[in-house]
């Protein structure tokens, strides 16, 4: 399960990458030189062209880094439920909704952005909600306020993007929505590793004492 965490390290590296490959400009900005940290989406560095006009050589980066985090992430939402004891079906509803949303975030790069973002955040939405609701069962309250953190965060990256009020600050927002989920999921990945591991340790130790009366 450290897998999920090579692949988030994976991701920033090839968007740095990216960045530093972008030919120029942002919605504020078009005639800007390169990628700006202050005005520019993720997500321009998707597109086939880039907002100055010139063809984006950043977007091969972009789309790998994409599709290595969603994968990443897709495994954790998998095997999410084992750090659950009590089994229920909110839990089904939790990765299932985890894993439809990334798979559909993976086509954002298709041209149909907009839907694509509010498909997959519908989903998003629902899979972090039912995690929360598990955690505070099991009394997880550091995650469970990281995670609280992080939809608060991601809602009003939403409320912006629908309404355009304060729309300048949604580029930085952004990135703080990015980096705070991250880091939510290598804490959550990390428990993961540990629950299973503790209990394949458990495994074994049965059953080294049951061939060893």
């Amino acid at each position: 399960m450290l897998l999920p965490l090579v692949g988030m390290g994976l991701f920033v590296l090839l968007y740095i990458l990216s960045a530093i490959n972008y030919p120029g400009g942002s919605w504020n900005f078009t005639d800007y030189n390169g990628f700006s940290f202050w005005d520019n989406y993720l997500c321009d560095l998707l597109d086939d062209y880039a907002i100055n006009g010139e063809l984006n050589s950043a977007r091969f980066f972009a789309r790998a880094s994409l599709g290595i985090l969603c994968i990443s992430i897709m495994f954790i939402w998998l095997f999410l439920p084992k750090l659950f004891k009590a089994k229920s079906d909110n839990l089904t509803v939790m990765w299932l909704t985890g894993l439809l949303s990334l798979i559909i975030t993976l086509f954002l790069a298709s041209g149909t952005h907009d839907l694509i973002v509010r498909i997959a955040g519908v989903f998003g939405v629902i899979a972090i909600m039912t995690c929360l609701i598990e955690l505070c069962k099991i009394k997880y309250y550091r995650l469970l306020m990281l995670g609280a953190f992080c939809l608060i965060v991601f809602l009003a990256n939403y409320f912006i993007y629908e309404t355009e009020y304060y729309l300048k600050t949604l580029p930085i927002l952004q990135k703080i929505t990015f980096t705070s989920f991250i880091v939510w999921f290598i804490c959550l990945d990390i428990l993961l590793f540990r629950t299973l591991k503790l209990g394949n340790e458990k495994e074994t130790a049965k059953k080294e004492y049951s061939n060893n009366p």
